[in-house]
């Protein structure tokens, strides 16, 4: 199925702000030095905060934060991988130290774009031909996370686990996170890449629920799902594709939902690993539910059913 959003889908390019309405600058605040071979070189300090600036995004929302600098990348990197959404660096560099960086960014299982240098100076000045797109708070990281659940598959704890894959609207995400909270989601995954970032638009439509929600985002989301279901987890998708109705479905104490994109629909690995794929009610005329309301309604049923239960 794939789950629509009224055509909002919404790629790298939507990211930008429009409209912004003027282009903010600042001094190149490196100090320039020069070598023995008489080569100029820069010497990199932390950046004033005039230097960390927000990236244009959603006309009418915040714009994301971005960081620019080899030395501040490679820190963010290095120290918090799991704040940063993705890296953007300048096409065709030829700069050595942006080619290791970008090495340690795939290390890190953060996404990396190659852009124009024109784009990289829209989100932060100076930026020696790097960009880190920052998210609005830090996610968890799945070994943190994975023995707590293991452990309450063996305990009988109740647990549900939600799964959004390859969302690019951050309306469509935050209403998501929205959801989960409110129907008793245990945790929140997303993958590492083929997803907007926790934008400040995201934060906003979640309306107070991403400081709540606990949202992971796993180095391999594959894996982590085929480790939830070698635990006993039961894995469930929603898709258009199947005979098998939600309504009434039974659900085991420990579930794991999961929801596909706009346009794309639940995706392949998560698919074969389905213990059930389940198909939403819906009037043939209709074409499809956007991805947030079909997670909502997903969790819904089991939350229903689980009062019903007891």
């Amino acid at each position: 199925m794939a789950f629509n959003n009224d055509g909002n889908r919404r790629g790298f390019s939507s990211d930008r702000r429009q409209g912004f309405g003027h282009e903010r600058r600042f001094e190149n605040r490196f100090e320039k030095r020069f070598d023995n071979r008489g080569e100029r070189k820069f010497e990199n300090r932390r950046p004033s905060p005039d230097n960390v600036i927000t990236a244009m995004g959603d006309a009418d929302s915040q714009p994301q934060v971005a960081v620019g600098g080899i030395k501040e990348v490679t820190e963010l990197l290095t120290k918090e991988p799991l704040k940063v959404h993705r890296v953007l660096f300048m096409h065709q560099s030829g700069n050595p130290k942006l080619y290791e960086l970008q090495k340690l960014a795939k290390r890190s299982h953060v996404h990396v774009q190659q852009v124009d240098s024109k784009i990289l100076d829209s989100y932060a000045r100076p930026n020696q031909g790097v960009v880190a797109l920052m998210n609005e708070k830090e996610l968890l990281n799945w070994m943190d996370v994975r023995e707590e659940l293991f452990a309450a598959k063996e305990k009988g704890e109740k647990k549900l686990i939600a799964v959004a894959t390859n969302i690019e609207d951050p309306r469509n995400l935050g209403a998501c996170i929205r959801s989960c909270l409110a129907l008793g989601v245990d945790l929140f995954l997303i993958p590492a890449k083929g997803m907007c970032g926790i934008t400040p638009s995201v934060a906003r439509t979640s309306a107070g629920a991403l400081e709540k929600m606990r949202v992971c985002r796993p180095d391999n989301l594959e894996a982590a799902v085929g480790e939830l279901k070698m635990a006993g987890y039961q894995i469930l998708g929603l898709d258009a594709d199947t005979e098998t109705n939600l309504a009434d479905f039974k659900f085991a104490d420990q579930a794991v939902i999961a929801v596909g994109g706009e346009d794309v629909g639940l995706p392949p690995f998560i698919k074969k690993q389905c213990d059930a794929v389940l198909r939403i009610p819906m009037m043939p005329e209709a074409h499809s539910y956007n991805a947030s309301v079909a997670l909502s309604l997903g969790l819904y049923e089991f939350a229903r059913l689980r009062i019903k239960a007891h």
